[in-house]
């Protein structure tokens, strides 16, 4: 027995099934993504005034994933287009060129988080507070090395900003005015993880939510680009709705972006 509207669209809805469901599950994101966008707003509004951490974040990079993501959703649509005008092999060009798109935000996303982890918050004992990129040394023994050495200084009221890259010791600041964390003394010493305050656990929840997002929608464009590429020449008509489907996905991933960098990295 085959399934009714599968391919047509239904009399009561204009929709064929799969464009029914995804509109549904779709909903369901914006509920999911609202609570989460209500979330951040809330723990926004309730900080004490000039509490609230900013310019953490790499506007650059944000921007430019915000490019790479709005490029892939009009490949996308002339991926579609060009299915509909019978010429498969621009589909098969756009289509990928929108793969390479999601791998690139993917790429960049991880670089920005790589950075939160190296990045290092360190309270003085005089009460001063020193941040920047640090390493561990290659042994134990060996000191923390800032490859933001002058933005150190800054905080540190240093008499001399040193040139970016010396060691600690060269900061003129002793050894015994640092705690590490591993004396159980408290986290003296931590980086911009998600744990470190309010504003970037929201921000590792959201960007991590929609790079998952990211992941599962270039997972379903790989799959009917590729494996299920021989459906188009069996039955065109539902190839072009599948891939309908997972356009339609792919532009609200797109649209979650374009609200997820101005409220998480400019405001």
């Amino acid at each position: 027995m085959e399934i009714p509207y599968a391919v047509k669209p239904r009399p009561d809805t204009g929709l064929y099934n799969s464009k029914i469901g995804i509109w549904l599950f779709l909903a369901s994101e914006v509920m999911l993504f609202g609570a989460l966008f209500s979330s951040y707003i809330l723990l926004r509004v309730n900080a004490e005034p000039g509490t609230w951490p900013h310019h953490l974040l790499n506007v650059p990079l944000g921007a430019t994933n915000t490019i790479v993501l709005i490029l892939s959703s009009v490949t996308v649509v002339f991926s579609w287009a060009a299915l509909k005008m019978n010429q498969f092999h621009l589909y098969k060009i756009f289509q990928g060129i929108t793969l390479l798109c999601a791998l690139t935000f993917l790429g960049i996303k991880s670089f920005e988080y790589r950075d939160k982890f190296n990045h290092f918050e360190i309270q003085l004992k005089n009460g001063k507070v020193a941040d920047g990129h640090i390493n561990r040394a290659k042994t134990t023994q060996d000191l923390f090395v800032f490859e933001a050495a002058r933005e150190v200084a800054s905080h540190a009221d240093l008499m001399e900003p040193p040139a970016a890259g010396v060691r600690l010791e060269e900061l003129s600041i002793p050894m015994t005015d640092i705690k590490d964390r591993a004396d159980g003394k408290g986290k003296e010493i931590e980086n911009y993880g998600p744990w470190h305050s309010s504003y970037l656990a929201i921000y590792f929840v959201l960007t991590g939510l929609h790079a998952l997002h990211v992941v599962g929608g270039a997972i379903v464009i790989f799959v009917i680009w590729g494996p299920l590429a021989k459906v188009w020449k069996q039955d065109p008509e539902r190839y072009v709705n599948r891939v309908e489907v997972s356009g339609l996905f792919w532009h609200f991933v797109d649209l979650v972006w374009i609200f997820l960098f101005p409220v998480l990295y400019l405001l």
